[in-house]
């Protein structure tokens, strides 16, 4: 079963570029959704993190904020 990636976004998010980058380095499918074009996205985001920093990813229910390296590769099960 394949895991579900949403990561929300913003444009000229530093941090974001370089989750998407970790994803396709290790051919992951993700959903990105751009927070600062969709009202009701942002608002979920907030609802479900109490802040407004992005990049927020969500893998099956879990939520990392920031591009956490260590994070993603544990919960994706990714070993180097």
């Amino acid at each position: 079963m394949s895991q579900i990636i949403k990561i929300y976004t913003t444009p000229f998010c530093p941090y974001c570029e370089l989750a998407k980058k970790f994803f396709k380095e290790h051919n992951l499918e993700y959903q990105e959704i751009n927070v600062a074009d969709d009202d009701k996205a942002r608002e979920e985001l907030i609802a479900k993190t109490k802040q407004y920093a992005v990049p927020v990813i969500e893998i099956d229910n879990n939520l990392i904020i920031g591009f956490n390296k260590r994070a993603l590769k544990e919960i994706l099960n990714i070993q180097d």
